[in-house]
């Protein structure tokens, strides 16, 4: 199995999923999550790091609102 058709790592995954969600990629690795990622898992990748985005705005946001007063 050649380097470019293997399938990325749960580690490189979410390296892409934080760099998909700041704007970031660099081409090689957008060549390797498109060859030999499975569209799924991306997707599964995306979804879990929104529902922890939110989660944790939503702490920070009552954090502060609860020391102001």
């Amino acid at each position: 199995m050649e380097e470019k058709d293997k399938k990325p790592s749960f580690g490189q995954v979410v390296l892409s999923t934080l760099a998909a969600a700041i704007g970031v990629q660099s081409n090689k690795n957008r060549e390797r999550d498109f060859k030999g990622g499975s569209i799924k898992t991306y997707i599964a990748a995306g979804v879990i790091f929104t529902a922890l985005f939110v989660i944790a705005l939503i702490l920070v946001v009552k954090t502060v609102l609860s020391n102001m007063g």
